[in-house]
């Protein structure tokens, strides 16, 4: 199978990460084969996509995303994760990444966009209990486990947790990495990788999906 393009939080030269014209710049790229988003909640519950607990980073305020309302957090650019996942439509392949537990709302978000079966897309976390709640809700729903470094303790723990692929940081993932995985029922997904020439060789080694940004989203 051809390993899968991702692009990471959109194409963050054209419009800030994790924003709808970020998103849809990425897409444009005829290389990317989906998106990777990170999903927060606002203040009333509703599903963001936004990496950080605050908009200092990326928009220079301080405000933190779970403080303040969708509406608020919509003039400053940042979407819902409905609003993303109209945009994208059922082919775009999805990884949805929880950077907090979003709780009945995103089976609920994702359901309604993707299906029951949740199709063409899957939910990540690097927090274990995260990935437990969303089995918990949805466990046919197929779950990446995200890590630092590709190693046995790390695998271990993915499988522990039934879940379908382990994603890891690009620098840690090599063949013996990549078979050991395999052993245990696992894909593996690498992170996040800028240069096409680390694309190929992680592509080689059989990896299932390269988050991109930057020259290696152009492809």
């Amino acid at each position: 199978m051809r390993t899968l393009r991702l692009a990471h939080r959109g194409d963050w030269r054209v419009a800030p990460e994790n924003t709808v014209a970020a998103f849809e710049a990425a897409l444009a790229r005829p290389g990317c084969d989906g998106l990777e988003l990170d999903v927060r909640l606002s203040v009333d519950g509703v599903p963001v996509t936004c990496h950080d607990a605050t908009l200092e980073r990326v928009f220079g305020r301080p405000a933190r995303v779970d403080a303040l309302s969708a509406l608020a957090l919509s003039r400053f650019g940042i979407p819902t994760m409905a609003e993303v996942l109209a945009r994208a439509g059922r082919r775009t392949f999805l990884d949805v990444e929880l950077k907090v537990d979003v709780g009945l709302a995103l089976v609920e978000g994702l359901a309604a966009q993707r299906g029951p079966e949740l199709h063409n897309a899957v939910v990540s976390s690097f927090d274990p209990s995260t990935l437990e709640g969303v089995a918990r809700r949805a466990p046919a729903w197929p779950r990446w486990l995200n890590v630092a470094v590709l190693d046995r303790a790390s695998i271990a723990d993915a499988t522990e947790l039934g879940c379908r692929a382990i994603a890891a940081e690009w620098h840690s993932i090599d063949a013996d990495g990549v078979a050991r995985a395999a052993a245990a029922g696992l894909e593996v997904v690498a992170w996040t990788v800028r240069r096409n020439a680390t694309f190929n060789r992680l592509a080689a080694l059989g990896v299932f999906a390269i988050c991109v940004e930057a020259a290696a989203l152009d492809g």
